[in-house]
């Protein structure tokens, strides 16, 4: 009776036993879980853990990739060309509103000042002015003053240079004046076919009477 006394009293006391371990076991759980978050005050005391790198947010970055920079050396070469073969088509363009007479002129000017050694003998004869480039469609284009100072007839042949900013000699044009009677005036146009930039300056390289 004892022995089944003691069984009896044993299983009574299993049952109390459980729920309470139930209990702990829910603690430490719950414990553990606290300790595995942070609670991104700094405070060491929870578990450490080392976070894998990411990968580098390359939109941060400044300069551009090596192949972006080619291309984009293309296109300001690309710019360039096409400014130049704009103003070129240009210069064309309003040359072609001058009459044949005065492109002749100029074709023999150039012709002439080719055995000319020097400056010439007329560049005291022979100022420039510049022409509004509203008037030019834009281009560079100066009116070269043609004075004939003797007191004969005479004709005249001139060479405008343009230069850059260096003072280095990118470009030549020539005009010419047939047959001015003594103290008349000409005022032929020098027209560059470069872009508007960079800016050029013009000057009277030759000019020679005959």
């Amino acid at each position: 009776m004892k022995d089944g006394a003691s069984g009896a009293k044993a299983r009574p006391l299993r049952c109390r036993v459980a729920p309470a371990v139930a209990g702990l076991l829910l603690a430490v759980a719950g414990t553990a879980s606290l300790a595995s978050c942070g609670s991104g005050d700094g405070d060491d005391g929870g578990a450490s853990f080392s976070p894998r790198p990411s990968s580098p947010d390359t939109a941060s970055f400044s300069g551009a990739a090596p192949s972006a920079l080619a291309s984009l050396g293309a296109s300001v070469e690309e710019s360039v060309r096409a400014a130049a073969s704009s103003a070129s088509s240009r210069a064309s363009e309003f040359e072609a509103s001058v009459s044949a007479e005065v492109a002749r002129a100029n074709r023999a000017a150039e012709k002439k000042l080719e055995n000319v050694e020097g400056r010439g003998n007329a560049t005291a004869d022979v100022s420039l002015t510049g022409k509004p480039r509203a008037e030019t469609s834009g281009l560079l284009a100066v009116i070269v003053n043609i004075t004939n100072s003797t007191d004969e007839t005479a004709s005249f042949a001139v060479q405008v240079d343009f230069r850059d900013s260096d003072g280095k000699v990118v470009e030549t044009r020539f005009v010419g004046a047939d047959d001015l009677a003594a103290g008349a005036r000409a005022h032929p146009l020098a027209i560059s076919r470069k872009p508007p930039q960079p800016p050029l300056t013009a000057e009277v390289a030759k000019a020679q009477r005959y």
